[in-house]
């Protein structure tokens, strides 16, 4: 997982330095030693539709793109061209909030200066009412409840 992470923030350098504008990174949120499957990957496959559409309809010029399916998990890395930072933010929030099982994707923009834009709201974590961040970094819930809570979410794309 740490050499995924850090061979997906040098490609984010790399983009960065070669087009000079934002980037979307979208992966999906997958806590425990599995981090995708044909479900979890049909789950990416929807969230990269409505990306990509979103993106249509803003007339993005996407200028680079990476896409990864390993173990670690399933990963789309763009370039952005003519999209300020923040209407793409905009729209990752959009669709993380509003497709069914968008609470499991991870739509990141980072600004052409390599600052992460910010959620305007906190994400609630996928068992209880209180922030994820909260309970990730407390570890309030096992993993296994974390992953039957990500399969009876995932069943809606059965």
């Amino acid at each position: 997982m740490l050499a995924r992470r850090e061979a997906r923030s040098r490609t984010q350098g790399d983009f960065l330095r070669a087009h000079s504008c934002p980037l979307v990174s979208f992966s999906m949120n997958i806590p425990g030693p599995i981090k995708t499957n044909p479900l979890i990957r049909k789950a990416f496959d929807i969230g990269e539709i409505l990306l990509l559409e979103g993106l249509r309809q803003l007339n993005a010029q996407i200028l680079a793109a990476s896409e990864i399916h390993e173990d670690t998990g399933d990963e789309l890395l763009l370039s952005v061209g003519n999209i300020d930072a923040q209407t793409l933010k905009d729209l990752a929030v959009k669709i993380e909030d509003s497709s069914p099982v968008g609470r499991l994707y991870d739509i990141d923009v980072i600004d052409s200066g390599g600052l992460k834009l910010s959620r305007p709201r906190f994400r609630k974590c996928l068992i209880c009412d209180k922030q994820a961040q909260d309970c990730a970094r407390s570890r309030t819930h096992s993993v296994s409840e974390m992953q039957n809570a990500i399969e009876q979410l995932l069943s809606v794309i059965r």
